[in-house]
């Protein structure tokens, strides 16, 4: 009887084990978040321009500190999720717990950023962008200051 005891409780401190372990590595960082959201930017009027995929590259890299080699695998991560993503809530929800408010208009900016980095701004960009930074719980004038903001990096580094 405490044989099957002991073994019933072996098996539940076996399953919770793996159960932890494959919820840390599904487990979405902060660094994913935001570099999917970035992609989404990128992809949305379906042209991946040399220079969105550089500025997308130098701001991963800027953001979070990050090398080269972690930047290649955040984005090969990023894109798969991009790609199979059937909204934005599950990134921006995870950013939103672990962000402040100017984090968060931060990364909205950044978003900008990316669409403006091909010289042309697709009006589907601005509708992604809108999206995002509401599920960001941006205010209408953040999100207008982030736009004005990015225009005028944009600008000035033409």
């Amino acid at each position: 009887m405490l044989n099957k005891i002991s073994a019933f409780f072996t098996e539940l401190v076996e399953d919770f084990q793996q159960t932890t372990e494959q919820k840390k590595n599904t487990e979405l960082s902060l660094e994913i978040c935001c570099a999917v959201l970035l992609c989404e930017v990128m992809r949305a009027d379906s042209a991946f321009t040399e220079e969105e995929q550089d500025a997308l590259s130098i701001i991963l890299t800027n953001q979070f500190n990050l090398s080269a080699l972690e930047v290649t695998d955040i984005l090969i991560k990023a894109f798969e999720l991009s790609e199979n993503a059937s909204d934005f809530y599950q990134f921006t929800s995870k950013i939103n717990q672990y962000y402040s408010l100017d984090e968060r208009i931060k990364i909205v900016t950044l978003l900008w950023k990316v669409a403006y980095a091909d010289g042309e701004l697709a009006s589907i960009e601005e509708h992604i962008i809108r999206k995002i930074a509401d599920l960001l719980h941006l205010r209408h004038n953040e999100y207008i200051a982030t736009k004005i903001a990015a225009e005028e990096f944009h600008l000035k580094n033409k």
